[in-house]
């Protein structure tokens, strides 16, 4: 039986399933900065790369999985390791990070970007200041005591977002990164068709999105990296898609 991401009544999922199949912003059009834009913005003298690759040399993609930890994480840290591929983690706080605390720490320890996607996967768009802003601490509170990182980044829930969920960000010190690639996962248990939804969508400096929460989509990761891989892709995370500019709090990041 396919899983429900938590807080997603089904008739929520339905529509946010119609709405995502339009719009990789969850129906809301917002301005966004791109990976190659972030990288122009860079001030003079930043250095020319980060890490070990420069992605305005190299053709990068950015990897992603929203609202774990979960039961697939570890064999998904696994293959990310045998294969030497970065990813960022958006993960969910309750019943996900406090189930599962020893994989967030193992995710930043083997050098994942470990991110925020709320506590419990409420429309940020829909809730009040003082909830919104609680959805964003909770979850940045306990990665940051099990990482020693505070996060820089989230991913609002279905992508939706808007001006005044930019301005607590900011507030916040937080980035918001949506995607370009969508699989969705969510609706399938096959995994050569979430590896070829994937690779009909990819280009330079995507940002994909899977969930390591469904049961067919850690299987599909392996095809997914070696057939990207063959076409010349180099995989990071999105801070490394970014460089040599920095993500801005308050501002949105989508190819």
């Amino acid at each position: 039986m396919r899983r429900r991401v938590p807080g997603f009544p089904r008739a929520a999922t339905t529509a946010a399933a119609a709405c995502l199949a339009l719009l990789p912003t969850g129906c809301a059009q917002v301005d966004t900065t791109s990976p190659s834009a972030a990288r122009g913005r860079a001030a003079a003298g930043a250095p020319a790369r980060f890490g070990t690759v420069d992605c305005r040399e190299a053709k990068c993609i950015a990897l992603t999985f929203d609202a774990g930890p979960s039961e697939h994480s570890a064999r998904l840290l696994d293959i990310l390791k045998e294969k030497k591929v970065p990813a960022t983690f958006f993960l969910l706080g309750k019943r996900h990070i406090e189930k599962y605390p020893e994989l967030v720490k193992r995710m930043a320890a083997e050098g994942h970007e470990v991110a925020g996607h709320t506590w419990d996967h409420r429309i940020l768009t829909r809730m009040t200041d003082a909830q919104i802003r609680e959805e964003l601490k909770r979850p940045d509170d306990a990665i940051e005591r099990l990482t020693g990182h505070r996060p820089t980044l989230m991913r609002p829930p279905q992508g939706r977002t808007d001006t005044n969920v930019h301005r607590i960000a900011e507030e916040e010190g937080l980035a918001e990164v949506l995607w370009s690639v969508t699989a969705k996962d969510y609706t399938t248990t096959d995994s050569a068709l979430i590896t070829q939804r994937v690779l009909a969508q990819a280009s330079r400096d995507g940002i994909i999105l899977l969930h390591d929460i469904y049961r067919g989509t850690v299987p599909a990761v392996p095809g997914i990296i070696d057939a990207l891989k063959a076409r010349g892709y180099v995989f990071v995370t999105v801070p490394q898609l970014l460089a040599p500019g920095k993500a801005e709090p308050g501002k949105v990041y989508r190819p």
